[in-house]
């Protein structure tokens, strides 16, 4: 049986059990959990290892890869930024960035890169990393890409593209790329550990992503072969050949594991944090935590609970059906059920989950280091053992 560190508070035992029932079924390699309620820290768990070669074990503080749980952060600080005066969701793309009208986008708007409505699911360009690493290279072959779909007409999820969308409009809004604008409105005034561009110094304390197990099942040979008749979800995903299809693959040579993607700057995939400070920063989102916040005003939150993308979406896409975003956020919904309908966040490729509860004032993170098989229940057992846990 896989030891749990840390603590759950008088009250929280059923996550606790849910946490460590994931291990017990042999469904994690290294995980951590935390919640904050009104502010406080009331659940602090973590337990496996981090990487599995060298059997090194998880810890409080090890960091970890939150895919597209990344998309959350960038649209937390889209709405700091908005409140600062800087952004306003409901302008033109084109009156941030004027190169963005090529090829039928003019009429874009704002909330569209958000609510996954800009029609830009992938780049007709191919990139190599340099380019992804240089950012502008990225942003140009954008702007020379024609839309799969009329902007603003229905919804795709924008896997990848998401983050040079949200990024570029945001760096033209506030003069600071996603990292330094992560840190700016979230992590430098919380204290927290989180990064989208990771320092070099702090590569080992990533914990290594294992793939996922071995699937044969009928229905995966099905999955694979409805993904690989959808060309626009492949080049989506894979930047057109430049990542796997899979997220970790270790005979690719360029995955999620490696030291040169986590030190990019890909803001819809590579934020990189720990589970504590990842539910702190989603708890002073609406409520004070240690003294901070809450950062969002009820405007604020307000919006960012409102649907803007769901029912049926555009096929050239693997858009999850029954999923529900808002402007930028996943919002609790048939696809991914959160704690409540006033909570919002994201989740992750590998099941990874935060979000906030404005009605709770619940901060909360689920991280871990294994890939999901196909059907992947251990953040939703999480939080519905959160949510029983609430209601006593």
């Amino acid at each position: 049986m896989t030891e749990v560190h840390g603590f759950a508070d008088e009250g929280f035992g059923p996550v606790a059990d849910a946490f460590r029932a994931n291990f017990d079924e042999n469904l994690e390699t290294g995980a951590a959990v935390a919640v904050y309620r009104d502010g406080r820290l009331v659940v602090d768990l973590h337990a496996g290892v981090a990487d599995a070669t060298s059997g090194e074990r998880w810890t409080a503080d090890t960091l970890a890869v939150t895919f597209s749980v990344t998309k959350g952060l960038m649209a937390l600080s889209a709405y700091l930024a908005q409140q600062e005066g800087l952004l306003d969701f409901d302008a033109p793309v084109t009156s941030l960035w004027p190169e963005y009208a090529a090829h039928g986008k003019e009429a874009t708007t704002v909330r569209d890169l958000f609510s996954h409505r800009a029609g830009v699911v992938a780049i007709d360009a191919d990139l190599d990393l340099d380019d992804v690493t240089r950012w502008t290279p990225v942003v140009a072959a954008i702007e020379a890409t024609r839309p799969q779909f009329t902007p603003g007409t229905t919804f795709a999820y924008h896997a990848l593209t998401y983050g040079w969308l949200t990024g570029e409009v945001l760096r033209r809004a506030t003069g600071r790329l996603p990292g330094d604008l992560l840190d700016h409105y979230l992590s430098a005034p919380l204290a927290a550990q989180a990064w989208i561009g990771l320092p070099d110094d702090l590569h080992s304390r990533v914990a290594r992503i294992v793939p996922a197990p071995a699937d044969t099942s009928p229905q995966t040979a099905e999955l694979v072969r409805k993904i690989l008749a959808m060309p626009t979800f492949v080049r989506s995903v894979t930047l057109g050949g430049l990542l796997p299809l899979r997220p970790i693959d270790p005979a690719h040579g360029l995955d999620f594991n490696s030291p040169a993607l986590h030190s990019a700057q890909i803001p819809a995939a590579n934020g990189i944090t720990t589970a504590r400070d990842l539910a702190r920063i989603y708890s002073t989102a609406v409520t004070s935590t240690q003294g901070i916040g809450p950062l969002l005003t009820e405007e604020s939150i307000a919006d960012a609970l409102t649907p803007r993308s769901s029912g049926a979406s555009w096929p050239g896409a693997l858009t999850p059906p029954g999923i529900r975003f808002s402007t930028g956020f996943l919002l609790d919904g048939p696809a991914r059920s959160l704690l409540s309908d006033t909570s919002f966040g994201h989740d992750g490729a590998n099941g990874a989950l935060a979000f906030a509860d404005a009605g709770a004032q619940v901060g909360f993170a689920y991280l871990n280091n294994r890939m999901p098989a196909m059907v992947d229940e251990r953040a939703g057992r999480i939080t519905t053992a959160l949510r029983d846990a609430l209601k006593h």
